[in-house]
């Protein structure tokens, strides 16, 4: 739910094919804890990769070697090359491939300018920067500008830039040389660093400067809502338009100057009127933030006011991820007269997905409503406190005391947390708050969800995607899913810098999967609402990357991604330490599992895994389950689904079942998970305990799609568990309120007796 923006991780992208990698180059160790040590370190290392690095690839060459000759003081060989490098992508380039280098060229333009004229850094600075934006379309220089605007007015430097340069630093300690491919990567890290700190202080007037030549701006407007509270508004607009213009509109929790100008500049870039709403009691408005609740009626009369301003044609598209991404459907259940698209990535639904999944609550969302509420833009320090939250939850879950008193036992109310758990079904709490059924029905717009594979990508996209064709058959509704993240799935695989990242969590990403969801949104609403052709990804209503095929396929429907399913049962047979996922009919065989809720040995263990690649899975209180490999190459696209068949002693329980492909090198790659509790997989909004004692089944879909082709020698791997961990509700199965439970309603060790029966229904594709 953080709005932070993609790690940096594509620094690498060009670090691959490197003559003489395994050389080894004088580094003194110093320089990895001396930042004074390091600055005299780095010009001489940077010289010294300059002399040995070879790559046949062109484009890759030039990158690397620009940024090499900026950090061993070479300006003008650092300008040349980087106009080599641009050269070679002039002709047909998007946007964001021209903006990615713009701020390098500004730097060393200055760099030049000081040299030639005798200037300071700042005056020669200036005249760079004014010379270069004087060149560019507004397209391009409001990407530009939301690169740079971070680093204005003295702010630290954007996270992930110095997490990457700490990383490589890390990995010099206690060495007192370093391989080639290392001082490259070290080189690239500082280099960027270094420039943008440079830049930092100087940035926020020149940008502003812009601005004014190129659209009219309108900060904190105050905008009436229902009840008399306010909303604030933030508004830019193209002063090349002199014509009533459609708008597109952000509604945000997140007040954070710099991102919502940024984002506002780019939509008045491509000529719409950007518009950023902020909920009640964030920015201008005088009321007390409250996360969830009002934001559908909120955010319909920010609509309702944008359609009847004289710089409207009176047609808003929404758009946004994450919680930003839950405000256009929030509105859309009251269906305003305005409202014409959405665009979403990866969106929230309270109650759906957060703050619980399948009715478990998530300890990770504990923090947040201190970040949104505590202040009128955003409480960052606490939020990222992440000491206090690791603590929390170790304290927790060793105190056994029930999940009601988190608040307590960190020593802050949390009134806004304590709410949400009041309401662990999703009943009319939840329901009030986004479309429910038919309402369903009503929302007859175009709609692009934008979702991923991985780490909360998915889950409530497919949510809304499956309600609003279920209620709205004829709904005009796509979906665009691929490997990405929580937050690529909103912004794609570009980083803030312009590049793409190419590995996540252990994952190369296939090169058909990298795309910019930027670019997308604006083919997107200029195809609603100007008449424009329809995005070329978006075939049929769901569009899908195969990982591992590299490819891009189309169905009409989740259900038509595959022909047919493929049953593998959770067989009792012993393999070694595992058991079989087994094509067989199912045995009279019988497995027991047991858990002892009440232990808390574990709680400093640390999991193994958890990367989208990795060589490990965690099984802890689990059993896994390993098929046979495979004799050909299988692609499984959609929801899977099953049935589990068992006794258990309790009336109820929390369990996950997670698959991956394990590669014949022993990776373990995800393909998808699903969780829930045993008492509300039939129905989320009414519990319905189990019998102990009791044979019984739960049959179950999962809310997360896959879609990857299997290598001939992979298995697929099924790991069945019962949730017990710092990071999630226990359940201890007394059949009460799960956060009234304490570990003394431990009294006896949960026992599940799994039948042969139990069973795994996998999507093939087609």
């Amino acid at each position: 739910m953080n709005r932070t923006i993609l790690s940096l991780a594509g620094l690498a992208t060009f670090l691959t094919a490197i003559v003489g990698a395994a050389q080894q180059l004088d580094f003194p160790a110093a320089a990895a804890e001396d930042p004074a040590a390091l600055s005299r370190a780095m010009p001489g290392l940077a010289k010294k990769v300059i002399a040995d690095y070879r790559d046949d690839d062109r484009t890759r060459y030039l990158d690397n070697l620009f940024r090499l000759q900026m950090v061993a003081g070479d300006s003008v060989g650092a300008a040349e090359n980087l106009a080599r490098l641009r050269a070679l992508s002039a002709n047909g380039s998007s946007p964001r491939a021209v903006a990615k280098d713009v701020p390098y060229e500004i730097f060393l333009r200055a760099r030049l300018i000081q040299v030639r004229d005798g200037s300071s850094f700042n005056a020669s600075f200036a005249r760079a920067f004014r010379k270069t934006f004087a060149e560019l379309d507004d397209e391009v220089s409001a990407l530009v500008a939301r690169a740079m605007s971070p680093y204005s007015a003295g702010m630290s430097l954007h996270v992930p830039m110095e997490e990457d340069l700490r990383a490589e630093l890390a990995r010099r300690k206690g060495k007192a040389g370093i391989s080639l491919a290392g001082a490259l990567r070290l080189s690239r890290a500082y280099q960027v660093v270094e420039t943008y700190r440079a830049m930092a202080p100087l940035t926020e007037s020149l940008i502003a400067e812009d601005d004014h030549r190129r659209y009219v701006v309108e900060r904190d407007l105050p905008v009436r809502a229902p009840g008399g509270s306010t909303v604030c508004a933030l508004i830019v607009r193209p002063k090349a338009s002199s014509g009533r213009l459609p708008a597109l509109l952000e509604f945000t929790i997140y007040a954070d100057a710099n991102e919502n100008l940024s984002e506002a500049r780019r939509a008045a870039s491509h000529g719409y009127a950007g518009v950023i709403g902020l909920t009640r009691g964030k920015g201008c408005s005088p009321d007390k933030p409250v996360p969830y609740r009002h934001d559908g009626a909120d955010s319909a009369a920010l609509i309702d006011w944008i359609a009847a301003q004289p710089w409207s044609d009176g047609r808003v598209g929404m758009y946004g991820g994450s919680y930003s991404g839950f405000t256009p459907w929030a509105a859309a259940k009251h269906m305003p007269k305005g409202l014409k698209a959405m665009m979403v990535g990866a969106p929230a639904a309270p109650g759906i997905d957060v703050p619980m999944e399948g009715n478990v609550f998530w300890n990770f969302v504990y923090p947040w409503p201190f970040y949104t509420t505590d202040n009128k833009t955003l409480d960052n320090a606490t939020y990222s406190d992440s000491t206090r939250w690791e603590k929390l939850n170790h304290d927790w879950y060793v105190s056994g005391r029930p999940y009601r008193d988190l608040d307590r036992i960190d020593g802050t109310p949390n009134p806004v947390f304590d709410e949400w758990i009041a309401h662990p079904e999703y009943d009319a709490y939840w329901q009030s708050m986004i479309p429910y059924k038919k309402e369903f029905a009503r929302i007859d717009i175009p709609v692009l969800t934008t979702a991923g594979y991985y780490y909360g990508g998915p889950g409530a996209a497919i949510y809304y995607f499956r309600q609003h064709h279920q209620y709205n058959p004829k709904a005009e509704h796509y979906l665009l899913i691929g490997p990405y993240d929580h937050f690529q799935a909103q912004r794609g695989t570009v980083g803030l810098l312009g590049g793409f990242s190419t590995v996540l969590a252990g994952y190369r990403l296939d090169p058909a999967a990298q795309i910019d969801m930027g670019e997308l949104r604006y083919q997107w609403f200029d195809y609603v609402l100007r008449g424009g052709p329809r995005p070329a990804l978006l075939k049929d209503n769901v569009n899908y990357e195969v990982t591992g095929a590299n490819a891009w396929k189309h169905a009409a429907s989740l259900a038509a991604m595959a022909d047919h399913s493929w049953r593998l049962h959770l067989s009792a047979e012993k393999a070694g330490r595992t058991y079989r996922l087994s094509e067989k009919s199912p045995s009279d065989a019988v497995l027991t599992q047991t858990v002892r809720l009440a232990d808390r040995t574990d709680a400093d263990r640390k999991a193994p895994g958890g990367g989208v690649q990795d060589k490990a899975v965690d099984v802890a209180n689990g059993l896994e389950f390993v098929s046979d490999p495979l004799d050909k190459p299988i692609e499984l696209s959609g929801l899977f689904s099953g049935r589990l068949d068992f006794v258990t002693n309790k009336k109820d329980f929390d369990f996950e079942i997670d698959l991956y492909e394990r590669t014949t090198a022993g990776d373990y790659i995800q393909l998808a998970p699903y969780w829930a509790r045993a008492s509300n997989v039939a129905d989320p909004a009414h519990r319905r305990l189990l019998t102990p004692g009791k044979r019984q089944t739960l049959d179950f879909r999962s809310v997360r799609l896959m879609s990857r082709r299997l290598a001939p020698g992979s298995r697929v791997v099924a790991v069945l568990s019962v949730i017990k961990e710092p990071g999630r509700q226990i359940n201890y199965g007394t059949g009460k309120d799960v956060s009234d439970e304490t570990i003394a309603d431990a009294t006896e060790p949960l026992r599940i007796r799994w039948f042969g029966d139990s069973d795994l229904d996998l999507p093939v594709g087609r």
